[in-house]
């Protein structure tokens, strides 16, 4: 399984920024894939993850703001990032698990990750 994580930048409070996160083969339609980020300094947390059948859950500190989508024809998570405020700022890692769950230990298959940057 590969992963590959894309679609960083730097954005303006308030601006928009979407992440996308390739699989190889038939991963995103066989895994629950979730998107993860790690602050500098900071633990790794939970930010969203979809199952193969479209379920989705976010954490409550991007609720509203982000979303997570699939195309399974492309075998590609997206995550939709609005309304961005500097507390975004991170490296987002895209993820496998064989299971829906936010534990992180849970998830086998990890991408490189992507940095984004929002500035004030």
């Amino acid at each position: 399984v590969q992963l590959q994580a894309s679609g960083g930048g730097l954005v303006q409070a308030g601006g928009s920024l979407r992440l996308s996160c390739a699989t190889s083969g038939r991963t995103f339609s066989s895994y629950v894939m979730g998107w993860f980020r790690q602050a500098p300094g900071k633990e790794r947390e939970f930010v969203a993850r979809i199952s193969w059948s479209a379920v989705t859950d976010h954490a409550d500190s991007v609720k509203g703001r982000f979303t997570i989508s699939g195309d399974v024809a492309k075998n590609t998570v997206y995550l939709q990032m609005n309304s961005l405020k500097p507390e975004d700022t991170a490296v987002y890692y895209c993820a496998a698990a064989s299971r829906f769950t936010t534990d992180m230990g849970a998830y086998d298959y990890w991408g490189q990750g992507t940095q984004v940057t929002v500035s004030s």
